[in-house]
């Protein structure tokens, strides 16, 4: 259930990151249900769309050179290769959205987390770690959509992301989905409470 709490003063640049196959997407849209006044960056990409999705909805779906251009003229946040393919973060819709107080989830990897960092330092970090690369395997061959060989490529480079879980935050370690919730909820919850983001709040209990 959403908090029915107003929006607060100043919002905050969450960033979430996860190896391919840690159901930080499931973990996310829920998320979303369960949190008010949250904002979701729309990345831009290159790979192709995956049936059930739709162009500006989970990705801004584009071909390499409207890609290059993006990121050669300055309008993307941050961006990386990942997997042979392009994802990049429009930068106005975010800074845009901060500026109005605005609350805004950057689902990224590793790579981009490392630029936000740099070009944004007060944000909030989160990992979602998976209880085992071989989970990532077992969810990444469920999911059926990509190939022994592919797999296997993605199952090695999610170790790499893994790796660089200690730069982050905050853990969420999703072993049991419910439990992975209510962790990242309150996480949400607890940084949007913070007494610099509630500023009226102060105004109206010490005067």
């Amino acid at each position: 259930m959403k908090p029915g709490w107003e929006r607060p003063q100043a919002g905050a640049l969450f960033v979430v990151s996860g190896a391919s196959g840690s159901g930080k997407t499931t973990l996310l849209k829920r998320l979303f249900e369960r949190v008010a006044g949250l904002q979701f960056s729309v990345s831009a990409t290159t790979r192709s769309i995956r049936p059930g999705e739709t162009d500006g909805v989970e990705y801004q779906f584009v071909d390499v050179p409207a890609f290059q251009r993006l990121q050669d003229q300055g309008e993307l946040l941050e961006f990386a290769e990942v997997y042979g393919r392009y994802y990049g973060t429009p930068r106005k819709p975010v800074e845009r959205a901060l500026g109005l107080g605005l609350s805004v989830v950057l689902d990224i990897d590793v790579q981009g987390a490392r630029q936000v960092r740099r070009s944004h330092p007060g944000n909030v970090s989160i990992f979602i770690l998976p209880p085992g690369v071989e989970a990532i395997r077992e969810r990444l061959v469920a999911r059926g959509t990509d190939s022994p060989e592919v797999i296997a490529r993605r199952v090695r480079e999610a170790g790499e992301q893994l790796s660089a879980c200690g730069e982050y935050d905050y853990l969420v370690m999703n072993d049991d989905l419910d439990t992975a919730t209510r962790v990242i909820e309150g996480i949400f919850l607890a940084e949007l409470s913070r007494t610099a983001r509630r500023t009226h709040w102060v105004r109206a209990f010490s005067s």
